[in-house]
């Protein structure tokens, strides 16, 4: 497969100029230009020599993602079906908010971790997104919204400690001065639970945020609702996180779905406030999602829900969130990314 843009890294793209016998500071004008002013050509490089633009022409193609759908929310929320140089396609989703732009940027094309309530899970793992394409979707809601995108939460499709280089190398971008800007501590990864994972992103330097897809504490349960975790085991992922805060000195978030009947139980409810009181973490409780892969699973009822919620915080002592639905109406709610053309109506 030819090289372009989108399967190298900033480092990647360093020992490249380094080879074509480059000064030094010719590689932040570069990675400016690329990240920063997010050219559709080299040719606008104006304070490159033309001889390295046409060798970067020539060697690393320019080929962007391009949004292919996109569908606009009620609530303001706008979700992206995003077509990548290799005809795959990738679901991202922008969530305004005042003077605030949050971006849910996904990692994979696809998931493998086959979670019975999310339809990303349910069409399965096709491949990883490299650290350019990642961001470069970003960069798309970015500019679509022509404003500044704030946060940034590596919550779409895909598992991202399953693809950690590319997922690491895309914060650094988003975080570099030469690229997006954005504070460490305004971007979240959220992952499924790999430990592995989260003991290697205990030892990043940089402030990002870590937020668990927990949606039982209970084993059994999660091995039905989760089966591709099965092999990452609570008791481990537990002592994963306490080391973790330990390290860190920053709290993880654990996400948890409100299932009817599953995950909303008595017995389910004192699973998690004994967790999350463990390992001091703050819940978000989500509404669940309907999805069309799997229209058996149904949401807590509300008033359920918001005692949950209070009862969390008065047993157990654990600060518990009730997370607003957004996008909802256009399939761009948690658990509800496909890249399916046939999921997204344009607008």
């Amino acid at each position: 497969m030819r090289r372009t843009l989108a399967n190298y890294d900033a480092q990647q793209l360093t020992e490249l100029l380094g080879q074509l016998g480059e000064p030094n500071y010719r590689i932040d004008q570069v990675l400016e230009w690329i990240w920063k002013k997010r050219i559709a050509s080299y040719d606008e490089m104006t304070n490159v020599p033309q001889h390295l633009r046409e060798a970067l022409t020539h060697q690393l193609p320019l080929k962007r993602p391009t949004i292919v759908k996109r569908q606009l929310s009620r609530d303001g929320t706008r979700k992206y079906l995003v077509g990548l140089s290799d005809g795959e396609r990738v679901e991202v989703v922008g969530l305004p908010s005042k003077d605030r732009l949050t971006v849910c940027a996904s990692t994979q094309v696809g998931c493998a971790m086959g979670c019975t309530f999310c339809a990303t899970g349910h069409g399965g793992f096709v491949r990883d997104l490299t650290a350019a394409e990642i961001v470069d979707s970003i960069m798309l809601v970015e500019d679509d919204f022509g404003m500044r995108v704030s946060n940034v939460v590596m919550m779409g499709q895909g598992e991202p400690f399953a693809n950690y280089e590319a997922t690491l190398e895309a914060l650094r971008i988003l975080n570099a001065a030469w690229g997006l800007g954005i504070g460490a501590r305004h971007m979240t990864v959220s992952t499924s639970g790999l430990v592995a994972g989260i003991e290697r992103f205990a030892d990043e330097p940089q402030q990002y945020t870590l937020a668990v897809s927990l949606h039982s504490a209970r084993q059994v349960t999660r091995d039905r609702l989760m089966p591709g975790l099965k092999n990452q085991k609570l008791a481990l992922l537990k002592e994963a996180l306490i080391d973790y805060y330990e390290k860190t000195g920053r709290r993880p978030s654990l996400e948890y779905a409100l299932i009817a009947g599953q995950s909303d139980t008595v017995e389910e409810i004192e699973a998690l406030g004994k967790f999350a009181s463990a390992i001091g973490a703050h819940i978000n409780l989500i509404p669940l999602n309907t999805i069309d892969e799997n229209d058996e699973i149904r949401s807590t009822p509300s008033a359920r829900a918001q005692e949950i919620a209070a009862l969390l915080r008065a047993r157990y002592g654990v600060e518990a969130t009730l997370r607003k639905r957004r996008g909802a109406d256009i399939d761009a709610a948690c658990g509800q990314l496909r890249q399916r053309s046939e999921s997204v109506s344009g607008s």
